[in-house]
């Protein structure tokens, strides 16, 4: 009698090991794990796992996507995404849920779905004050040295 793993024996899990270059477009379902390197797109309603080994740099479009490894892709997660405390994510978040552990590094925009607020929260208080007012101005310089 086999061992079960983590995941139920129907899932459909596809691996790109360590050492293992892919160019290209991935469309699979079910789970995707990723300890090599992927430069395009890969596209599942499952899961998407990143090893420490793992670089993507294109676009990932998934359920969940769970990453201890390096991205430079835009990120569209329907449920979640999780940088776990070696991840590195260089680029763009869309997800309802964007969680990072202690070390893991982002830099880029994200967006959580929210396309307004309620009108009680359009005056903003006090000790808060519009970013966009506050940025600086264009200045025009005339004289020699200009």
């Amino acid at each position: 009698m086999m061992k079960k793993s983590g995941f139920v024996e129907s899932d459909n899990i596809t691996l790109l090991a360590k050492g293992v270059l892919l160019r290209g477009e991935m469309r699979v379902e079910g789970t995707v794990r990723i300890d090599g390197r992927l430069e395009g797109d890969l596209h599942t309603t499952g899961t998407v796992v990143i090893g420490e080994d793992g670089v993507v740099q294109g676009t990932i479009t998934a359920g969940t996507v769970i990453s201890s490894g390096k991205i430079k892709a835009t990120v569209r997660a329907t449920e979640r995404l999780q940088l776990l405390k070696t991840g590195i994510l260089l680029g763009e978040v869309h997800a309802s849920a964007f969680s990072m552990e202690d070390g893991a590094k982002f830099q880029g925009v994200s967006d959580m779905g929210v396309t307004a607020w309620g009108d009680e929260a359009q005056k903003l208080p006090g000790n808060v004050r519009d970013i966009s007012s506050q940025r600086p101005k264009a200045v025009a310089m005339l004289g020699e040295n200009a």
